[in-house]
């Protein structure tokens, strides 16, 4: 028994002393101090036969210890990393921690790079912006440039219209919507501490009271901003109620690059510090991508956001929603709910509370879809060329949904 003991300690000793000289550590005992060992972790120079066959276990799990840490390539700081007596080594930030020990080599653990120093693990997602996104994909860029100078061309100019929504009726506006962009002061806002006292919360009682069929068209879609707690279940109710069937949910990822931190105010029953945001889209009619590439232009975009957040007590949504809903939807007809001064587009049609300036005139409104009946910004033969197609149905299988089995 005491021979394996003696022939388990050399081979630890000889693991850790090469350990020693591939970090620079000068001697085995700098190492442990570097590694955060404890005193009671070496062994004493004379054993007890009753200790016999718990030191075997411990020579042994140091063993594995040492042969674990030489194939992962784990070593120490250095002689600044270690501690000095009984003060407590602190970890300022992730660098000095590693996935389950008390190790000091640097990884890629970015919830713990969160929890040291408040940069979201988001923040670290490369090319997120629009400008650098398609920079790998030279036909996808082109395609949304096209795009872009489609609708910039064929877009109605801009109307608002200053209006209290718990009064107006939308139905008064003689218009169907291809699109609705819906953005409610949710009750939600106010308890994450958005301020101002010309902001009126609405509860989802009171959005769920909304005229939307008044103004939908047969086909069309809905884009409905529900927070992230309660709203995830209520918003779908809505849209239910509205006569829309929820067919995807865009999430927004909040990054905080140029102001780390923690939330300021957390949500009472949220287990999570919540850093993103709902905004589910709903379809009215019968729209397939495979034949009604008229309408719609499916998977140009993609279902995620990630942009900076606003600073404390603001409401603004990320400007790209709009982007992913002219790209999708070729309807000219497009109304936002809840605008304000900051979010008046051209080709939109902006209703709110908070707008301080009026432009809208009905007949005017009506004429820029009257003339010769161009509801759609119509398409290129490039951007067919290049935009992503679902194959069309198979003749005598027109029933046919979802992928073959």
């Amino acid at each position: 028994m005491s021979l394996t003991i003696q022939a388990v300690r050399e081979r630890s000793r000889k693991r850790k002393q090469l350990l020693a000289q591939q970090h620079g550590v000068d001697s085995i005992e700098n190492l442990r101090k570097a590694l955060n060992s404890r005193e009671s972790d070496c062994y004493p120079s004379s054993t007890s036969s009753s200790d016999i066959a718990q030191q075997l276990v411990q020579a042994k799990t140091e063993a594995k210890r040492a042969d674990d840490n030489e194939k992962d390539g784990r070593g120490a700081l250095g002689s600044g990393g270690g501690v000095e007596g009984d003060t407590p080594q602190l970890y300022r930030d992730s660098s000095t921690f590693l996935k389950g020990t008390q190790s000091s080599n640097p990884h890629n653990d970015y919830c713990q790079h969160f929890v040291d120093t408040g940069q979201r693990p988001q923040n670290f997602i490369r090319d997120t912006g629009l400008a650098d996104r398609f920079e790998e994909y030279p036909k996808l860029k082109e395609l949304i440039r096209l795009k872009d100078d489609l609708i910039q061309e064929t877009a109605s100019p801009p109307m608002y219209l200053n209006a209290d929504l718990r009064d107006f009726q939308l139905s008064s506006l003689a218009v169907k919507f291809d699109v609705i962009h819906v953005e409610p002061p949710l009750e939600e806002y106010q308890r994450r501490g958005v301020t101002g006292t010309d902001v009126d919360f609405w509860s989802w009682d009171q959005i769920m009271s909304l005229d939307i069929p008044s103004v939908a068209a047969p086909r069309s879609f809905l884009f409905l901003w529900c927070g992230s707690s309660e709203g995830l279940d209520l918003g779908r109710i809505c849209l239910r109620r509205w006569g829309f069937r929820r067919c995807e949910d865009i999430c927004w990822i909040r990054t905080n690059i140029s102001n780390p931190g923690h939330s300021k105010n957390l949500e009472t029953k949220a287990v999570f510090q919540r850093t993103k945001e709902h905004c589910l889209m709903g379809i009215k009619g019968t729209v397939r991508r495979s034949t009604d590439g008229d309408f719609i232009h499916a998977n140009v975009d993609i279902d995620l956001i990630i942009t900076e957040e606003e600073e404390y007590g603001s409401m603004e949504k990320p400007a790209e929603i709009f982007n992913i809903i002219e790209h999708f939807c070729l309807g000219r007809r497009r109304l936002h709910l809840f605008g304000r001064d900051s979010t008046i587009r051209p080709g939109w049609l902006t209703i709110g509370p908070q707008l301080t300036i009026n432009n809208f005139n009905s007949e005017t409104y009506a004429s820029y879809f009257a003339q010769g009946g161009n509801i759609t910004t119509g398409c290129t033969e490039r951007i067919e060329s290049l935009r992503p197609k679902s194959p069309p149905p198979k003749a005598g299988n027109r029933s046919f949904r979802g992928r073959p089995r």
